[in-house]
C-alpha cells in the first residue's frame, strides 16, 4: 500500500464523510426535541434538487454568471426546501399527531420522487442525463487553499476540501455548545427528556420541536447541496445514492449517541469503513458491496455496546418519537 493510495483513501473518507454529517447533525438536533425523522434521506434529496435547480436557471443562458449570486441562491435554496420538508414533517407529527416513523418514511418517500422528478426534468432542458452545467457554482464548492498553493502532503490531506467540509465541523462544535452551554439548548433537551416536565416549567414544548425540527431538517439538507454542487461536481445522478447516504446519516445518530462532536469523527470512520476496498487488490463486485456494509454493521454493534451498558447519558431522549399530548386542566 502507498502513500498516494493512504492520501486517497483518506480524501475519500473525509469527503463521503461530510455528506452523513451534515444528514446526523441535523437529526440529531431534530431527535433532541423528541421527534425522530426517518425523512432524513428524502430531506437530503430536496436540499440536493433545490441547490442545483435554483444554481442551473440561475446559470442558464447566462455567460458570465455572479459567483457570489451563485453560492447564495443555491445555499438558501437547498437550506430553505429542506426546513420546508421539516415543516411539513412537523405539522403531521406535531400538530396533527401523525405517527413519526410512517411519516418520515413517507417523507423520505416524498423527497426522493420529487427531487427525481425535478432532476430528470433540468436533464432534458440541459440536453440529456449528465450534460447538467452548473460548473460556476460548482467551483465555488469545490475551491481550496491546496489548489492555489501547493502544500504538499499536509495540504492534501487537510485543505484541499470545499469549504462545505469545515463548515460541517463548525456547525457540529457549535451546536454541542448549543446544547450543552445554553438555556435555549438546555429547554430543546427538556423537552425532549420529558415534554410534560418543561410545559409545566413554562417551556413552549410546540415552538421548541417545530424550530428544532425545522432548522434540524435544514441542516441534514446540506448533505444533498454538498452531495450534488462537490462529491458529483454540479450533477444530478438518479441512482439512490443520496437515499442510502441518508439512511447511513440516521446510523450515524445511533453511532454517535445523540453528541455532534461525535458525529465528526463518526462520520470519517464511516467513509473509511465505505471506502476501504480501494486499497485491498483483487476484490471482485460481490466483495466491494460487502465491505460498503461495514458502516451499518458497525452501527449495529455500536447499538448493542450502548444498550448493555445502560448508561443514561448514550441513551436516545426518553420522549423520543412519542406523541406530547398536553392535558386539559
Amino acid at each position: 500500500m502507498t502513500s498516494a493510495q493512504i492520501i486517497q483513501l483518506l480524501q475519500s473518507a473525509v469527503c463521503f464523510g461530510t455528506v452523513i454529517m451534515f444528514g446526523a447533525i441535523g437529526e440529531i438536533l431534530t431527535e433532541k426535541s423528541g421527534n425522530l425523522n426517518l425523512g432524513v434521506p428524502g430531506i437530503m434529496y430536496l436540499g440536493g434538487i433545490a441547490g442545483l435547480a435554483a444554481s442551473f436557471f440561475y446559470e442558464f443562458n447566462n455567460p458570465s454568471p455572479n459567483r457570489l449570486v451563485c453560492l447564495l441562491l443555491s445555499f438558501l435554496a437547498a437550506f430553505l426546501a429542506s426546513a420546508l420538508g421539516g415543516l411539513l414533517y412537523s405539522f403531521l407529527t406535531i400538530t396533527l399527531r401523525a405517527n413519526q416513523n410512517v411519516t418520515g418514511l413517507t417523507l423520505t418517500i416524498f423527497g426522493g420522487g420529487v427531487a427525481n422528478f425535478f432532476g430528470g426534468s433540468l436533464n432534458t432542458m440541459a440536453g440529456g442525463v449528465g450534460q447538467i452545467s452548473v460548473a460556476a457554482t460548482s467551483s465555488i464548492y469545490r475551491a481550496n487553499i491546496n489548489n492555489v498553493t501547493d502544500l504538499g502532503v499536509v495540504g492534501k490531506l487537510f485543505l484541499s476540501y470545499g469549504f462545505m467540509v469545515y463548515l460541517a465541523i463548525v456547525v457540529a462544535i457549535v451546536m454541542a455548545w448549543f446544547l450543552n452551554r445554553t438555556r435555549t439548548g438546555l429547554n430543546l433537551r427538556a423537552v425532549g427528556e420529558n415534554p410534560a416536565t418543561a410545559d409545566a416549567a413554562g417551556i413552549n414544548v410546540t415552538r421548541y420541536k417545530y424550530l428544532a425540527t425545522c432548522i434540524g431538517a435544514g441542516i441534514s439538507g446540506m448533505g444533498g447541496l454538498y452531495y450534488t454542487m462537490d462529491y458529483i461536481k454540479g450533477t444530478w445522478a438518479n441512482d439512490g445514492t443520496i437515499e442510502s447516504l441518508g439512511w447511513l446519516a440516521v446510523a450515524l445518530v445511533i453511532f454517535a449517541t445523540w453528541r455532534s462532536v461525535n458525529a465528526i469523527w463518526g462520520s470519517y470512520l464511516f467513509g473509511l469503513l465505505f471506502w476501504v476496498y480501494l486499497i485491498i487488490p483483487g476484490l471482485g463486485r460481490k466483495d466491494i458491496e460487502l465491505f460498503k456494509m461495514l458502516p451499518y454493521l458497525v452501527t449495529i454493534v455500536v447499538l448493542i455496546a450502548i444498550s448493555l451498558r445502560k448508561k443514561r447519558e448514550n441513551q436516545p431522549p426518553a420522549s423520543l418519537g412519542l406523541p406530547y399530548f398536553r392535558e386539559e386542566r
